[in-house]
């Protein structure tokens, strides 16, 4: 599950990295989904990952116990908002007058989010209490 967790962790980490860099991988040719797809598609799929992601997050609440999934549902809480915040600030983009999408808040979101997460998954593997 901790597999899972990483693996759909990564491309909402990245591709938000990917965005901001979208005309340096643009000019080295290399296809980052950013570079090949527009600001709008890229969110959306950042969306998609992020809510399975927080799936996967959950899926662990029988093994770590409940203090981890209280934990894991407030920080995957965040982490959604701050997806659908880019998500917003993509589309408000679109407008001419509109505001930088700026794809570095969630990426360094994410790097909190999964640190604090695996963090309540050592702590709450430690305690003698707070289990099933």
């Amino acid at each position: 599950m901790l597999f899972a967790v990483i693996f759909l962790w990564t491309p909402p980490h990245f591709w938000a990295l990917a965005m901001k860099f979208r005309k340096d991988y643009a000019a080295a040719n290399v296809p980052m989904l950013p570079v090949v797809a527009t600001p709008a598609a890229v969110a959306r799929k950042i969306l998609w990952y992020s809510y399975a992601m927080v799936a996967a997050t959950l899926a662990l609440i029988p093994f770590a116990g409940w203090i981890y999934g209280i934990l894991a549902a407030a920080l995957g809480a965040w982490f959604l908002v701050g997806a659908h915040g880019l998500d917003t600030r993509v589309r408000a983009a679109e407008r001419p007058e509109g505001p930088s999408p700026a794809p570095m808040r969630l990426f360094h979101l994410s790097i909190a989010y999964l640190t604090l997460l695996f963090a309540a998954v050592a702590v709450t593997a430690l305690l003698p209490w707070g289990r099933w």
